[in-house]
């Protein structure tokens, strides 16, 4: 195996094309359900907040979707970007397994997110759309977008989640400098916030409706969504392509992939160019998704349709949920604070494709510091789940006495969530208990008449 430290690819190994995972997952797909009829949604359920172009992508059967080349032109700007193998890491763990993480805190807003909102962008630009309008959680995504629009000449508006406005104030600055503009939710400028303004800390569930509400109403207004939806889990498929290759120069395979998750797109996009070798036959990798144990979508919640947001303006959704109802409590990993995953996620995890892991606060950060003091990068709170699952798997191959090679994803880094390291240095960070109360009755609110799933 190579000594190297970092694998570097040069732009002309940026993807050409997506790799879409739908026609390859196991089953019939479950089709997204009208909020009006309970029917299955048709293009005339999203017209009103997405592009035709968007919408052929999140239902192609197509096994690979060409990347425009305005898209790939706009990647240059930070892809591909590097694999590490953690050296320092396994040597502090004495472990024999070999560690290597896709970092893509590399890209202008410092995540993953710019991979879906720079076509996401282009796309409503081609359409001539005049403005996007968003949710985001601990700010990553919207800064992203707001990124995004300045490139293709839109206006951006963003919903940011009560709990991470006040928390991550230099993220709302990212957005700004890039201008969009930034409002803190629940607010007062849409019906869904004025309903939910008892809910102070505010979700992602209650910051996308009130996006969806102010892009139903303005026909120069469209929405874009930084997760969950089977378009952009395509977009972040770059990420495993890229590591492929990567690995490959590294002289590596993966016995085990680790990610976070939230809604799914950073796990998404390390893993599914992977997986679909997995489900035909040709590796056989382990899937390790990581998730906050104080919103533990995949592990506690239940596998039925729900809206993707609070108030039930989207097409009901076949995912693992906590009820859209559910207000996580306020984790500092505010991208990971979702009532619901991914459908083609959870799917997979239905089918024992992908096993789900849920992790405290407190011990998350303890990987992250570990992390930090060994590898340099100061991880975002939702990557440092992927690095504390990383981690207990070096050390059960260091107990087994086994080398095994983990990639995990490195989403982001965490130069914005400094005052949480400071909270947990100073032995000040809370640690949030997940609520079987809220959960019992959040999902005695799931909408009734859908499809059995579970």
């Amino acid at each position: 195996m190579s000594e190297e430290t970092k694998f570097v690819l040069g732009e002309d190994a940026i993807p050409t094309h997506w790799i879409n995972l739908l026609p390859d997952l196991p089953g019939e797909p479950l089709p997204p359900l009208s909020p009006a009829t309970g029917q299955p949604a048709g293009p005339e359920d999203l017209t009103p907040i997405f592009p035709m172009a968007l919408i052929g992508q999140e239902v192609s059967m197509e096994p690979e979707v060409a990347i425009p080349d305005p898209v790939r032109d706009a990647y240059r700007l930070w892809r591909p970007t590097p694999l590490y193998r953690a050296r320092r890491l396994e040597q502090a763990l004495g472990t024999p397994a070999k560690l290597f993480y896709k970092y893509e805190g590399v890209s202008p807003a410092g995540s993953h997110k710019p991979n879906s909102a720079v076509p996401q962008a282009y796309e409503n630009a081609q359409a001539g759309v005049r403005k996007l309008v968003t949710e985001t959680g601990a700010g990553q995504w919207g800064s992203s977008l707001g990124f995004a629009c300045s490139l293709f000449g839109l206006e951006c508006e963003v919903f940011m989640v009560g709990s991470s406005y006040d928390q991550k104030p230099y993220r709302r600055s990212m957005m700004r400098t890039w201008g969009a503009t930034v409002h803190r939710s629940p607010s007062d400028l849409t019906e869904s916030g004025r309903a939910q303004a008892g809910n102070a800390t505010g979700s992602l569930g209650i910051a996308i409706s009130e996006a969806v509400e102010v892009a139903a109403q303005n026909e120069d207004t469209n929405y874009a969504l930084g997760s969950v939806l089977n378009h952009v889990l395509l977009h972040q498929t770059v990420i495993g392509q890229e590591a492929i290759a990567q690995l490959e120069l590294a002289q590596a395979f993966p016995d085990v992939i680790v990610g976070c998750v939230g809604g799914g797109s950073n796990f998404a996009g390390l893993v599914f160019p992977f997986i679909r070798g997995t489900l035909r036959g040709e590796n056989r990798i382990r899937y390790l998704a990581a998730e906050p144990a104080a919103c533990p979508t995949l592990t506690r919640g239940h596998y039925a349709y729900d809206f993707g947001d609070t108030v039930g303006l989207t097409p009901l959704m076949p995912m693992h949920t906590l009820g859209h109802d559910f207000v996580p409590p306020p984790l500092h990993a505010g991208g990971l604070r979702y009532h619901g995953a991914a459908p083609m996620i959870s799917g997979l995890v239905k089918a024992g494709v992908v096993e789900a892991r849920a992790y405290r606060q407190n011990e998350t950060f303890e990987a992250a510091v570990r992390f930090a003091r060994t590898e340099g990068i100061i991880p975002a709170p939702e990557s440092a789940h992927a690095i504390r699952g990383a981690i207990e798997e070096a050390l059960a191959a260091k107990e087994a006495g086994e080398e095994r090679t983990i990639l995990f994803g490195l989403s982001g880094h965490g130069n914005f969530d400094l005052a949480a390291y400071d909270a947990y240095l100073g032995g000040t960070l809370e640690d949030p208990e997940f609520s079987e109360a809220d959960l019992e009755t959040a999902l005695a609110a799931l909408p009734q008449g859908t499809p059995a799933l579970s």
